[in-house]
């Protein structure tokens, strides 16, 4: 009896100490957050010759690779649309090149700004508006897309890599991709499952692979006019909330 009375003291008093039978209901109070985030962010802009003679413009989001981050504008120069731009190349639409800081990657709320910026202030058909990347910025370009999927005309994302469950939203997108086969820095398979995934989900998109092409598989992309076509063809087909 003695034994049997020590236990269920000692029972009570793990019981206690552990809150059985004597919880209270949790309280939780209704919050809200409402916060202006500041958004910083350098960029190159071109405008086409004519942009004054027309209502609006197409406009060709670029972001770049990891190599060009920083906070000198130069270093964007170095690959894609604004190397072209300043070696005298003329394009049919506008092109925004940003500027990612050292240190970060492409965050898809301050580029969301960025756009947002950008269409406020110039003359852009938004039923047109591109995006496009390299490497650091093929990534950007997938998780902006996945980010904002009813804003974008049509993806060209080079050397980059995404989630496969983006293709969900992304499938109305069209998409033409590339990737070098030999990429030793991002595997031909990020693209590939990428384009797949698309594909599984009924959407236009397509993969070219450079046979002998490492990582640098944006030089020959940028400087082949049948992108710029392709893109110029493109329409945006799903409408933004309102």
């Amino acid at each position: 009896m003695i034994h049997r009375f020590v236990r269920a003291i000692v029972l009570s008093i793990l019981m206690l100490a552990a809150g059985v039978g004597t919880a209270q209901p949790v309280q939780q109070n209704a919050c809200e957050l409402k916060r202006t985030i500041t958004v910083t962010m350098k960029y190159l802009l071109y405008l086409p010759k004519g942009y004054e003679q027309k209502p609006s413009w197409p406009l060709m989001l670029f972001l770049h690779g990891a190599g060009e981050r920083g906070d000198d504008l130069a270093l964007v120069k170095k690959h894609g649309p604004p190397k072209l731009i300043n070696a005298g190349q003329q394009f049919p639409f506008i092109v925004v090149s940003p500027q990612c800081p050292n240190g970060r990657w492409w965050e898809p709320l301050e580029l969301a700004a960025l756009l947002d910026e950008m269409v406020g202030k110039y003359k852009i058909d938004k039923e047109r508006i591109y995006l496009t990347g390299l490497s650091m910025g093929g990534f950007g370009t997938w998780s902006l897309a996945a980010y904002q999927p009813k804003r974008f005309a049509a993806l060209v994302p080079i050397c980059g890599g995404g989630e496969p469950y983006w293709s969900e939203s992304l499938a109305p997108i069209p998409v033409w991709a590339f990737h070098g086969a030999k990429d030793p820095a991002v595997p031909l398979e990020r693209s590939q499952k990428m384009v797949e995934a698309l594909k599984k989900k009924g959407g236009n998109a397509k993969l070219t692979v450079y046979p002998e092409a490492m990582h640098d598989s944006w030089t020959e992309t940028y400087a082949n006019p049948r992108l710029y076509e392709w893109l110029l063809q493109q329409k945006r087909t799903v409408k933004p909330p309102r």
